[in-house]
């Protein structure tokens, strides 16, 4: 059993949530128990995912994606909303939420958790977000083509990858990486001499734009690149804590 004060202290304070300047809250989001025992980890908390946390009694929600966006702004506690927060609520379960500290963290974030899985060594922070960084860069201890990465990155997320390519048979020896819905950022890439970049999508106009300018953009889809980051948090809740832990899974295939 943990207190959810303590688990909140040591969540923000890893994450270094007061880093960030964010499109939403980062941290307690509902709050819930005061001990927590059971907790169960989702990218985002959907009605399928909230509904899982209270079939299996969990105390607490933590997710990369929470319930309170700035873009939403003031919003009625009704329809699929309330669908979301009301059985948190009533069950007192409480939901964390990590958005940009979870993309962006050095050894648990989305990109570094997914670099690692590519072999991408030699990370250091990416990308720039109001001053905090929002990915990790690095090289590739062995070369791979373009075409050849793709088909790893479509083993590894479990769907296809769109390839916008000068050329798909040449080596890419570094990479920028922003998880989610960064399509534009391989422009930051292409300034800071990487030969590629790997983000979850990509626009209609940055599939011509990027390889026109020499870059090798990579988009496997934005849960499929963001699953990792909040399954190596719950490996570190874990640790931290011995705790009820498992991972809620989904089949969104954007």
């Amino acid at each position: 059993m943990v207190k959810r004060i303590e688990l909140e202290h040591f969540l923000n304070n890893y994450l270094e949530t007061s880093n960030f300047s964010d499109y939403g809250p980062n941290g307690l989001q509902i709050e819930g128990k005061s001990e927590i025992k059971k907790i169960a980890f989702a990218v985002s908390a959907t009605k399928a995912s909230v509904e899982e946390a209270v079939q299996k009694k969990a105390d607490a929600l933590i997710v990369h994606h929470g319930l309170f966006w700035k873009f939403h702004g003031t919003r009625a506690l009704t329809g699929p909303f309330a669908a979301r927060v009301l059985p948190l609520a009533r069950n007192e379960i409480n939901l964390f939420g990590y958005h940009l500290p979870l993309d962006a963290h050095h050894e648990c974030g989305n990109a570094a958790s997914l670099g690692e899985k590519i072999n991408l060594i030699n990370q250091t922070a990416f990308g720039d977000y109001k001053g905090s960084p929002t990915g990790v860069k690095g090289v590739f201890a062995n070369p791979k083509s373009a075409g050849e990465l793709k088909l790893d990155l479509e083993q590894i997320l479990n769907r296809s990858v769109i390839l916008a390519s000068p050329n798909p048979d040449a080596l890419i020896e570094s990479m920028g990486i922003i998880t989610g819905g960064a399509n534009s950022e391989w422009k930051d890439a292409a300034a800071a001499g990487l030969d590629a970049y790997l983000t979850g999508e990509i626009s209609e106009h940055d599939w011509h734009e990027s390889q026109e300018a020499g870059i090798h953009m990579f988009a496997g889809g934005h849960h499929a690149t963001e699953q990792f980051g909040i399954q190596s948090l719950m490996e570190k809740v874990s640790n931290f804590a011995d705790l009820d832990c498992f991972y809620i899974d989904s089949s969104n295939p954007a």
